[in-house]
């Protein structure tokens, strides 16, 4: 079969199949290289479509492939996702600790008919010698490893049993195989490469950026504290799916608990839930049953649901694999995504001493692993480019595009190019590998144990940066590490030496600014969980506030919900705004609302406040700078040129509903759009009319109903836009 010939069958296959018109980044090229029959090893990003890299030639080849996969909730989905595409459900089975005798006799009656084109076995399952000699039966087309990383010990999901796959496989048939991951540092590649003896396959990586998450690094602090950011976070994306990760079942009870007192739909996910509670909350989940699940690590790895706007973590990550490896898991439909960890020095502590009584390699590995997470949370780099430059791939900042908290509120800054030179300097001065914390010690003249076992404190450069602290000295050494001026040896457990760039530039030194990292607050224990659990929205206000409401629609002849939407009565329930500028932080309100329509409002809540005593919980406010992104004044200033929708959405880089999304969100915030140079040229002005006044007659504005009460004669996106429309003719 000829190259082009290939290229058409896959592209056919791909429509055929899953009824796409085109491939995503390197899938074609993946999709050929395993129709050729060649071992290839496939690094893609969450999100990326790495599972359709297997499930095509799998659909396309004769035999059965096999697909090594983790967690069985990870097999169903990717079962159900399958058969979901297929007239029959013997495409694809999965074969695990699960079934019973009676499920496993009849996968392997359709595998032997050869009616199973893809097979997911767990490796506990695949080392059985019933099933080894089961598979030696059967025609196999290939052997896929997804969640590769699990094979090595430097990875955030490591599982002995991956380490004898090879021979596994070697046992039943010497066929091509396949390995995908999402997260794949250089040694962690290496390390996967060496296990599986695929030193020569095709390597198809691609970049592991992805300009839709947004990060950010919350301090902790005290249990009420967090608590009231996490419900702040929630309430202000409504019926936005999300997911909340903690490293312990009990974190995971007791947050699921205070979400849902608190009105929030959330759900538990651990191991210690029995296995059909787990499944129905996943379930739950997937089909929007509750909005947020609670979980620790192991939910999510593979689940397909792309609609998930926000990833919090509640504890931090053991490695920044597994934080890219979680946070992925926001935003997949490629639509902005919050990624947002609450940092506490102290909860990297915990976990070091978790690690005391482990063999002194898997100690040292895992103390490598915490520190580069520490250095991710504190540093005042872009966190975009940190992330990056841990999987081997350099970044510019400046692409960041403020999608990272330091990026969007940068710190002052200083020019620091005397000091890398210092840093430089230092560290070559000391000949060898060096670790971190001995040179920053050297730097500030701290006579440590280390440094007079060597001898340091008498070199001539000890002590030569002493009138900065520890945390400044972290950042120079870390921006030597992220323009290559310094090597970080892994396999030596991430000891530091000076590279050739790093000599030129002693001598030619180019000029650096930064920010000094941030200094988060120790808070033990005791000091976390001194706190009051308490409800954070006040019911008894919130009925209050709909009653005032819709007093004040009534004086304006207008629904209630153009006045303020629930979610921004709950938010004024929550946070107790009494001025004016307070209330424009209200979600859903925005400058224009909270003049227009406000005053009531904020009087109505101070006087509550007054006779109830309400100590009001300012911490949870959240301020936002109020200036329009330059996509919004860019959407605006087309609008006014009377552009069509369609190439609006184009030259900012949406899709329709995204644009109709930010229109909705513009207008609600009281933007005042002019939009009937679209609306006159599809609906007839009689009929604008119509529309407006059943709009008007309305208590709430469900499109859905509308659609069904002007019986289909006008579309859902045509009433869309006459809404927007109207909301912004009666509030703004």
């Amino acid at each position: 079969m000829t190259t082009m010939q290939r290229q058409m069958d896959a592209k056919l296959a791909l429509k055929e199949f899953f009824g796409f018109d085109g491939f995503k980044g390197t899938q074609q090229q993946v999709v050929e290289s395993v129709l050729r029959g060649e071992d290839c090893f496939v690094i893609m990003p969450t999100g990326a479509g790495k599972s359709l890299c297997y499930q095509l030639p799998a659909l396309m080849m004769p035999g059965t492939a096999i697909i090594i996969s983790p967690l069985i909730a990870l097999m169903k989905n990717q079962v159900d996702s399958i058969r979901g595409f297929s007239d029959t459900d013997h495409v694809a089975h999965f074969l695990n600790s699960s079934l019973s005798k009676t499920e496993i006799t009849k996968v392997k009656e359709d595998m032997s008919h050869g009616n199973t084109k893809l097979l997911y076995v767990a490796p506990e399952t695949l080392k059985k010698e019933e099933t080894i000699e089961f598979l030696k039966s059967i025609t196999i087309s290939f052997v896929a490893i997804d969640e590769a990383h699990c094979i090595s010990e430097w990875g955030h999901d490591f599982r002995p049993e991956y380490r004898r796959i090879k021979q596994m496989i070697k046992d039943i048939n010497d066929v091509p195989m396949i390995a995908l991951t999402a997260t794949a540092t250089p040694k962690v590649q290496s390390d996967i490469q060496k296990n599986l003896g695929m030193q020569e396959a095709v390597i198809y990586k691609s970049s592991f950026n992805r300009d839709n998450l947004y990060y950010e690094i919350k301090p902790k602090g005290s249990k009420e504290k967090v608590f009231k950011d996490i419900i702040s976070c929630i309430k202000s994306r409504p019926n936005r799916s999300g997911i909340i990760y903690c490293l312990s079942r009990k974190r995971v009870e007791e947050i699921a608990e205070m979400l849902t007192l608190n009105g929030v739909k959330a759900l538990p996910y651990h191991a210690g839930l029995d296995a059909k509670t787990r499944a129905n909350n996943q379930d739950a989940f997937l089909m929007e049953d509750c909005n947020v699940i609670v979980a620790t690590i192991a939910f999510g790895m593979g689940i397909d649901k792309p609609d998930v706007r926000f990833v919090i973590h509640f504890d931090v990550p053991k490695s920044l694999e597994g934080y890219y490896q979680e946070t992925g898991r926001g935003g997949r439909d490629g639509m902005e995504g919050d990624c947002i960890l609450f940092y506490n020095p102290s909860d990297i502590e915990k976990l070091e001493k978790f690690m005391k009584d482990k063999p002194v390699a898997e100690r040292e590995i895992g103390t490598l692993l915490l520190d580069e997470t520490s250095a991710f949370a504190e540093s005042s780099q872009c966190r975009r480019r940190l992330l990056l430059s841990y999987f081997g791939e350099s970044f510019d900042d400046e692409n960041c595009n403020a999608m990272c908290d330091n990026c969007r509120h940068p710190k002052p800054k200083v020019d620091v190019t005397e000091d890398v030179v210092i840093a430089l300097k230092a560290l070559d001065s000391l000949k060898g590998e060096i670790d971190l914390s001995h040179l920053v010690n050297y730097v500030i003249g701290k006579k440590s144990d280390t440094i007079k076992d060597h001898g340091h404190e008498n070199f001539p450069l000890f002590g030569a940066g002493k009138d900065k602290d520890k945390i400044f000295w972290k950042g120079v050494f870390r921006i030597g590490l992220l323009n290559g001026y310094i090597n970080k040896n892994i396999e030596k457990y991430g000891l530091l030496s000076l590279t050739e760039e790093g000599h030129k530039a002693i001598v030619n030194p180019k000029k650096f600014e930064m920010a000094k990292d941030t200094e988060f607050a120790f808070v033990t224990d005791d000091t976390f969980e001194n706190a009051v659990l308490e409800s954070i929205s006040d019911e008894v206000l919130f009925a209050d506030l709909k009653d005032l409401r819709k007093r004040v629609a009534k004086e304006n002849n207008l629904p209630p919900y153009v006045i303020f939407q629930d979610p921004s009565l709950d938010d004024m329930a929550t946070k107790y705004p009494i001025t004016m500028e307070e209330l424009e932080t209200v979600h859903g309100v925005g400058k224009n609302k909270a003049a227009k329509y406000g005053q009531p409002f904020i009087d109505y809540i101070d006087q509550y406040v007054k006779v109830n005593n309400i100590d009001r919980p300012m911490d949870v406010v959240v301020k936002t700078s109020g200036e329009k992104s330059k996509k919004k004044i860019a959407i605006i200033l087309n609008i006014d040129k009377k552009m069509a929708l369609e190439d609006i959405a184009r030259s900012n880089g949406l899709a329709y509903q995204e644009l109709m999304d930010e229109l909705e969100q513009m207008v609600t915030l009281g933007t005042s759009l002019d939009l009937h140079y679209c609306i006159d040229e599809i609906i007839e002005e009689e009929f604008q009319e119509e529309i407006f006044e059943y709009f008007k007659r309305q208590e709430d504005d469900d499109l859905e109903r509308a659609v069904l009460d002007f019986d289909n004669d006008f579309s859902y996106e045509e009433l869309q836009l006459m809404r927007l429309q109207f909301i912004s003719d009666m509030a703004n």
